[in-house]
């Protein structure tokens, strides 16, 4: 992409902030949010990006431009105090007021999330067309304001004529923010801590890395439409979670503990069919990608060598 005019909200966070830092390159970039992360403010602008405060649950957009060609909304509220009414409340007014101000936009790019998916076998690969039910014992209020948040993305996408792709992340990781779920897990080995698994079998994803994520955004925005397109978003090859510990315990020696638990953070493997169809392969696989996010977080550690 060269010379749009693109506004990206969470640009501070794991998934969109590379995106942010690589289409800044050849484009006017806009990164909107609370920047409570020290430092993280000043490290964008330092790279020509124009960011702007919002808290999507308190602020409006009136003195915001309206002349965005691309917009990316990946800001989310959780809802980690377990509100409900106020976490489908700010999320889907959000939605509403961001696709409103924006909606002379060429595409809107809604981030959704896979977690919402009706939980089947554990290595189930999800389609689009599965069964949705929003439960997640680990955080219970995220899928369900992120239904409602792609409920409204959907109903804005027609209201507005506003051509919008939705697409549901799996788990981002790679070398910008704290490095996703596999740091997390990385992070737990170093200090000794055991990692939850499940009392049978393992937890798989479709780990995507933040280089594809940057790859794809553009592309992703490209196959907008009105009603809103609905994709996966996410590596194309299932990976097992408990794999991925002790892949990363052969690159490192560090020991991968494990406790066998009925409430693990649960993940979604993805059917990748139609992402795949529609915008292309991926272009980092996951052994690969899990080495390079270790050699960027843990530079002290010298990475041995492990059979994929």
């Amino acid at each position: 992409m060269h010379g749009k005019k693109i506004l990206i909200t969470g640009g501070t966070g794991q998934a969109a902030r590379p995106v942010a830092e690589a289409l800044a390159a050849d484009n006017e970039v806009w990164c909107l949010g609370r920047f409570g992360t020290p430092g993280a403010e000043d490290e964008l602008r330092s790279q020509g990006i124009t960011t702007y405060r919002w808290d999507m649950g308190e602020d409006t957009l009136d003195d915001l431009p309206d002349d965005f060609t691309h917009v990316m909304h990946s800001a989310v509220h959780r809802g980690y105090d377990g509100d409900f009414d106020t976490a489908i409340e700010v999320n889907s007014v959000a939605v509403g007021r961001l696709m409103t101000h924006c909606r002379k936009a060429e595409a809107f790019l809604h981030v959704s999330t896979g977690a919402f998916y009706k939980r089947q076998t554990l290595d189930h690969q999800y389609k689009e067309t599965d069964p949705l039910d929003g439960v997640a014992e680990w955080l219970p209020t995220y899928p369900v304001c992120k239904i409602a948040a792609e409920g409204t993305a959907r109903a804005y996408a027609r209201t507005l004529g506003l051509p919008t792709t939705i697409a549901r992340l799996n788990i981002s990781y790679g070398p910008a923010s704290y490095g996703g779920v596999p740091v997390m897990y990385f992070n737990k080995m170093l200090a000794g801590e055991q990692i939850p698994i499940p009392l049978e079998g393992q937890n798989w994803a479709s780990l995507i890395h933040t280089d594809d994520l940057a790859h794809q955004t553009p592309l992703l925005w490209g196959i907008a439409s009105t009603p809103a397109t609905v994709v996966n978003w996410g590596g194309d090859e299932p990976v097992g979670m408990t794999d991925c510990a002790q892949y990363m315990a052969q690159l490192t020696g560090v020991e991968a503990k494990f406790e066998k638990t009925p409430v693990t953070r649960e993940t979604y493997a993805f059917d990748s069919s139609k992402r795949r169809s529609l915008i292309g392969d991926c272009t980092v696989e996951w052994h690969d990608g899990i080495r390079r996010t270790l050699q960027s977080h843990f530079p002290e550690i010298r990475l041995k060598e492990a059979s994929a």
